[in-house]
This record gives structure tokens, sequence and C-alpha cells, in this order.
């Protein structure tokens, strides 16, 4: 069984094509589960949309819940859509989000850090002059959050937990026991994390996480699952054949999916 859990759409501000562009092609690619998961509005802000190139507005998240449920049965017997969401996470507004989740019937909710400190993890800038244990520093904090976010308990999924790497690839070398940690702390609270494929658009190239952190994953007991992370729907399902061979060589006997937030496995 082929499934994509990780998809985004034209009302992020950076993705091209609308969600049935993206069930279509996940039908073309021999797919029977396809994940719309588009980011969140930033609900802990007072704005509408401080940040229209990055997410939705909130006005339009009831909007876009409504077509997923209503492409979900439009599609029934052709192919099965799951209603996600990619969420970040923000401590000290975990709450506000919380509270807007819990109205609709999500399958899964992918909780995602796209912020460390204030700012992107995808700045290459903020690398900039630092020394080595300044670098062990923001490596550290950002693995923080990520076990923050493990247990939150708002997440089935945690996104794509080395993507800092993707714009500075030396990231992967920084040397700390924070990695090792955080993967303990996802297995303790029984959060999956996803294979995201996307790492191959960015400067780091490859996927996220790296086999050393899949390796980790395995001996942890975390289940993995897959998204492609496609922002235009050419890339849905992307590479997916390669990372079941891989997670097979690792030693994974299987991954996961999310339906109504229980787990389904999938032998590989």
């Amino acid at each position: 069984m082929k499934f994509d859990l990780h998809t985004h759409h034209e009302r992020c501000g950076h993705a091209l094509g609308g969600i049935r562009d993206y069930i279509e092609a996940a039908v073309s690619e021999g797919l029977q589960v396809i994940g719309i998961s588009d980011h969140s509005p930033y609900f802990g802000h007072p704005d509408e949309q401080p940040w229209p190139q990055v997410a939705m507005a909130k006005r339009d998240f009831a909007v876009y819940v409504a077509e997923v449920l209503r492409l979900k049965e439009l599609y029934k017997g052709q192919i099965e859509v799951l209603l996600g969401v990619e969420s970040d996470f923000f401590p000290e507004h975990a709450e506000a989000y919380r509270r807007v989740y819990e109205q609709y019937p999500f399958d899964y909710i992918i909780g995602s850090v796209h912020q460390s400190g204030g700012v992107s993890i995808f700045n290459k800038k903020r690398w900039k002059g630092l020394t080595e244990a300044q670098q062990i520093e923001q490596k550290e904090l950002y693995y923080d959050l990520i076990q923050q976010s493990a247990r939150s308990g708002m997440f089935q999924i945690l996104g794509h937990i080395d993507a800092m790497k993707g714009f500075y690839p030396a990231f992967s070398a920084i040397q700390t026991q924070a990695v090792e940690y955080t993967l303990k702390i996802i297995g303790e609270t029984g959060m999956a994390i996803e294979i995201n494929t996307s790492g191959k658009t960015k400067d780091v190239g490859g996927w996220y996480p790296a086999d050393d952190i899949l390796e980790m994953a395995l001996h942890y007991g975390v289940d993995v699952t897959f998204g492609s992370d496609a922002h235009k729907p050419s890339r849905v399902g992307d590479e997916w054949d390669q990372v079941a061979a891989r997670l097979k060589e690792i030693g994974f006997k299987d991954w996961v999916f999310f339906r109504q937030k229980e787990r389904v496995r999938v032998s590989l």
C-alpha cells in the first residue's frame, strides 16, 4: 500500500495547485492513500495572516477543512483522502493551537518546528560567525523544541526532524547528544516521525532525517511514516519506493499512517 501524508496547496502562499490537483496526482502515481496537510495559520499571532507567503489565513482554515472533507467523499472508492494539517509548534502558543484543532475531525496532525530562537530554521545567515559552542547551543535549542512538541500530545507525527540542515548541510556534523535523547523521548511518547523527501529540493539534498537518525529511531522503537512535503503536484509520492527500500535495509519491518488519529501499520 502506497501513501503520502505530507502535501500542501496554494492556500499556504508558496505551493502550486489546488487540493484536487494533489489528489489526482496521487491517483496517477498509484497511491491508495493521500493526506492533505497544508500549513496551519499562525493562531498565536494577533493578525489574520501575518505572513501570506508562509501559511494560510485564519479565515481560510474552516474552508480548507470543509474542502478536504468534501473531496474525501468525492474520491471514496478511488483513493482514501485523509484530513491532516502541518502545525507549527510554539510552546507559548500551544494551547491556542490545541483549542482550534479540537474543533475539527483530523485524521492526523504533523507537528513541525519551523522557527527556533525566533528565526527560521532555514535561514542560513543564523550560523554566520558562530563559535563551535554556539553552534551546539543552537542545535540543542532546536531539538529541545522537538522534544517539547513530542511531549505536548498534540500530534501524531513529527515533521522533518533534522530540517535545520536544509540550507546548512554542516548542521549534521555538529556534535551533541541532543539528537539521540530526542529520539528516546519520541519513542517514549509514541510519536511517529516522517521520512520527508523534500530535502532534495534544498542545498543539503537527500531526505529528512538522515540514515543515522533513522537507525536511532529504530533502536528506540519509533514508528516512521512517509511524506513527500509536495508543494507541487508532480512531487506527490516522490521517491516512495526508494525510501521503502532504504527502511528495509536499515531494519524496519513496517511503517504507519493515521486514520481518525489511529495508527495503521503497513508492511514494508
